[in-house]
């Protein structure tokens, strides 16, 4: 049994697989996906952590940041790309350490991917309800802030608006992937606009003073800031999730995931120079910074423009980390290693509906009663170990299976997956140790449900699985 849980998943059991009537169904373009990535990067880093991380972990010097966390992305991103367009099978990263590093290993990245894309969806959320309410107050409509903050906060009780948009989101993704890539295509295209309208007015009111100091928190502070902002860049990751629902992946996924990553890191750079030029760093606190900063220069016609768009960013982003999510949800229980309860699909819309119920309902808790900041760190350490995991095995399948067809192929081996590594390590080392502390405590947890479910109800290793068929044929 101890050396069935390194067993490995063969590539082309997964193919066959997701082409079979279990399988989802493919209906996602090259546009569609590039816009997916937009998506899911352009939203959290601009409207939330841009002034988070400026006032508490980098200042000014946070356009060095995202400098510093795009060119990690990129190492992990060209990875990813050969992966995805090497297997085009639901679950991304737990699906390709499962090819590569055996179940146990599958095992712990799914458990990781889950409590990643659940507090995205949480992180989010709260984003968008601090937008939102910034709306309802311009319009000089003023409500309770028991209903609007966490226990703790600001005399909070549960914060109401973020619980209401998971249930939309849960909502439109039960309904069907084609028309939630719809919907995200046209917020993803109002929300571009809305980052040019604030770039173009924000330049107006620059004062070169704010800049000044450029590095209070020294240079130390540029590492810290890439390792909270790191949240922003991984809609790359979530889009390999939808890798079954994919039109000619081979080609799709280089294009979406690298487009996607050097277009939002554009942006992150220039809104972020805007940002801390209009206002000072320091008080740029708050869950809404975009909109606050257009408030203290007096631009009140545009913070309601700008906290649409916002609202519509962050809508964009919950809904592929919420997609994400309920994809590995789906691959895991095909596999065995959760209950089969997880992978039903809904008779009309073919959408795993179980996992997403249970992922709304987590994440709505999640919303309600927790503050962003320990939500955001938590979901960063998720991402990266994701990161290593890929970046790693990128060079042990090429090492023990250099037979395999790749339609894209990562350049500059092995240094592109170990600058990947190293780059990933090197941010998690710089998060807070209790946020190290709390990813052990959920890595632990999900050991015990591994040795006391996974194992025996796998349907590779478990009790009733067909592992010593599919291992000795692949051996042949």
């Amino acid at each position: 049994m101890t050396r069935r849980i390194f067993w490995k998943k063969p590539i082309n059991h997964l193919l066959e697989i997701s082409e079979s009537e279990k399988g989802l169904v493919k209906v996602i373009g090259t546009p569609s996906l590039l816009l997916m990535g937009l998506g899911a990067m352009i939203g959290a880093g601009i409207f939330i952590l841009t002034g988070v991380a400026s006032a508490y972990y980098a200042g000014p010097a946070l356009i060095f940041s995202f400098i510093l966390a795009g060119i990690a992305c990129l190492f992990t991103a060209l990875c990813y790309a050969e992966f995805a367009s090497m297997v085009p099978v639901a679950g991304s990263a737990y699906t390709y350490s499962y090819v590569t590093l055996g179940e146990l290993f599958a095992w712990i990245i799914g458990w990781d991917l889950v409590l990643e894309y659940t507090l995205i969806v949480t992180a989010l959320a709260v984003g968008w309800s601090g937008y939102m309410v910034s709306i309802i107050s311009t319009l000089g409509i003023n409500l309770p802030p028991q209903l609007l903050n966490p226990p703790g906060v600001s005399d909070g009780l549960i914060n109401l608006p973020a619980v209401i948009i998971i249930g939309i989101i849960s909502l439109l993704l039960i309904r069907g992937t084609k028309l939630s890539t719809q919907v995200n295509s046209i917020i993803v295209i109002i929300k571009i606009f809305v980052v040019f309208l604030f770039i173009a007015i924000g330049v107006n009111y620059i004062n070169p003073g704010n800049y000044h100091p450029f590095l209070p928190f020294g240079y130390i502070g540029i590492f810290k800031g890439a390792a909270i902002i790191f949240f922003a860049y991984i809609g790359f990751d979530a889009i390999t999730t939808a890798a079954e629902e994919v039109k000619n992946p081979q080609r799709t996924f280089p294009i979406a995931i690298i487009g996607s990553l050097a277009i939002a890191s554009v942006l992150y750079i220039i809104v972020t120079a805007v940002l801390n030029g209009m206002v000072p760093y320091y008080l740029l606190g708050g869950a809404a910074p975009v909109a606050f900063a257009l408030n203290s220069v007096g631009v009140h016609w545009a913070d309601i423009v700008i906290s649409v768009g916002a609202l519509t960013g962050l809508t964009s982003v919950i809904l592929v980390g919420f997609f994400g999510q309920s994809r590995v949800f789906y691959a895991m229980a095909r596999d065995g290693l959760i209950p089969s309860f997880f992978a039903k699909l809904h008779k009309i819309f073919k959408t795993p509906i179980n996992g997403i119920i249970i992922v709304g309902v987590f994440a709505a808790c999640f919303a309600a009663f927790l503050p962003i900041t320990a939500i955001a760190e938590l979901v960063n350490i998720g991402t990266l170990a994701a990161f290593i995991i890929v970046s790693a095995s990128v060079l042990i399948l090429r090492r023990t299976r250099p037979d395999l067809e790749r339609p894209f192929r990562t350049p500059l081996l092995p240094w592109v997956p170990i600058l990947g590594i190293l780059s990933s390590l090197g941010l998690i080392i710089e998060l807070p140790t209790v946020t190290q502390l709390r990813f052990l405590v959920w890595l632990v947890l999900g050991l015990f449900i591994y040795y006391f479910y996974g194992r025996k109800n796998s349907l590779l290793t478990g009790k009733h699985g067909t592992g010593e068929e599919l291992v000795s044929s692949i051996e042949k």
